[in-house]
């Protein structure tokens, strides 16, 4: 790998990949950890938290409201340690607005955090942040009783204006989105009665599986939520396993790479994450999935993934997005050297996350000759078995760091070196991405 304005040239990998690894910290669950033990009263206990630019805009977020963090780097990368919350006197209000960097989770998230304290605070974000819509957070919470400035404002910069009279609500979600679910509950913790979620169809439940671990009563069924408020979170002790989404790199890079086969450890197997070795499965990989054991009520254990010469088309239906929505672009990938067409049924969700990820996808394997396209909200690829990079071929991850590791992948599994325009959005999410997947070679 070398890196020129802005470039970063992706050579083809030595040798196959192959033997046991693990990936970083879990992000959705990193995240949560860190905002509830805020929240809560006490010291809570954290281990395996996913050290990257995004988490790192949650814990300055809580830090400028008052949680003491003592986190410490470990030996693999990760951060371990104890959060000091604010528990039932609140967050103080910071002097200037909270920067949330890129991160989507900790704005949105922040949202319901503050929805029951006096307080007012402006949340902002990049300029990719700036342009995501937050308006999907907004509405509900209006109804519970916060204010929002500007009224009305679609983007960040939002000031939130919380008030302690909070009201509960019983919201019917109009899509299926964990960060829009998790920002109800939260503020829904103080309210008064009972919060509850309803969901068009399944979206991560990292949040109903935690919030009892810090004494919240929640419930939890597919596709509806509740939390029974006013309630003061009590400091808990949490383990973050690995990351899926980060895994699937792991996992795809495999099933591409002739000669390779390896094991992913200790990686989160919620039924809400892991849909994409499902759809890997369904094109006809060589994957499997092991559970070892559970995390409070996170289960984990073991993907394995052995290189697959000849893969299928399949159709992805719509209910299924929600459980692949960070996958969609790898597997686009997949998809791209199997035979006959993939479909992914509205996809619509990917045109609002870090970039217009479906018109990315489009593009990037248009350079590569493959055709694909979108039809309405649905995702089309027409597969190519055996497809090739031109050498030197320029792939623009559009600063979003899921993009930069798909096209990645066609340097590192392809026969052909590539370059990847600003490669270090992989910060985000998977540091050492390159490096694991180097070390896998050896």
């Amino acid at each position: 790998m070398s890196n020129e304005a802005g470039k970063t040239a992706i050579r083809p990998l030595s040798a196959p990949i192959a033997g046991s690894t693990h990936v970083p910290g879990d992000k959705s669950i990193s995240h949560r950890a860190v905002l509830f033990s805020a929240m809560a009263e006490g010291t809570s206990q954290i281990t395996g938290i996913l050290d990257s630019a995004d988490v790192r805009s949650s814990i300055r977020a809580i830090e400028a409201l008052g949680a003491e963090v003592s986190l410490e780097k470990q030996p693999d990368g990760s951060l371990a340690g104890g959060i000091t919350g604010w528990g039932e006197k609140g967050p103080v209000q910071p002097d200037e607005p909270i920067d949330c960097g890129n991160s989507g989770t900790t704005a949105r998230l922040l949202m319901g955090v503050l929805a029951p304290w006096p307080v007012q605070v402006t949340i902002t974000g990049d300029d990719s942040l700036q342009k995501r819509p937050m308006r999907r957070i907004t509405a509900p919470l209006m109804k519970m009783g916060v204010r929002f400035a500007p009224e009305g404002q679609e983007n960040l910069p939002i000031t939130v204006c919380g008030t302690k009279s909070l009201k509960p609500i019983a919201y019917d979600a109009p899509m299926a989105s964990a960060q829009l679910k998790t920002a109800i509950l939260l503020a829904g913790v103080y309210a008064n009665g009972t919060t509850t979620v309803n969901e068009p169809s399944e979206s991560r439940n990292h949040t109903e599986l935690m919030l009892p671990e810090y004494g919240v009563k929640t419930t939890a069924a597919a596709r509806t939520a509740s939390v029974v408020g006013p309630s003061v979170p009590a400091a808990a002790e949490v383990v973050v396993p690995g990351d899926p989404s980060s895994a699937a790199f792991l996992v795809c890079a495999a099933l591409l790479k002739r000669g390779s086969s390896i094991q992913v450890e200790n990686v989160s197997l919620n039924t809400a994450r892991i849909g994409f070795t499902r759809t890997l499965e369904r094109m006809g990989a060589d994957i499997s999935v092991r559970h070892t054991g559970s995390e409070g009520k996170e289960p984990y254990g073991m993907i394995e993934a052995t290189y697959t010469g000849t893969l299928r088309g399949c159709e992805v239906p719509a209910d299924k997005i929600a459980s692949i929505v960070d996958e969609v672009p790898v597997l686009a990938l997949v998809a791209a050297h199997a035979r006959g067409v993939t479909v992914f049924r509205d996809v619509s969700e990917l045109r609002v996350k870090e970039t217009d990820r479906l018109a990315a996808i489009v593009e990037g394997l248009d350079l590569l000759g493959v055709d694909a396209w979108i039809d309405g909200n649905d995702l089309f690829i027409e597969g190519q078995p055996g497809l090739k990079a031109e050498p030197g071929t320029v792939f623009d991850s559009k600063c979003d760091h899921r993009l930069a590791m798909t096209w990645a992948l066609v340097g590192l599994c392809g026969s052909t070196p590539i370059e990847v325009e600003n490669f270090d959005s992989v910060k985000i999410s998977y540091p050492e991405f390159l490096d694991d997947i180097e070390r896998l070679t050896r």
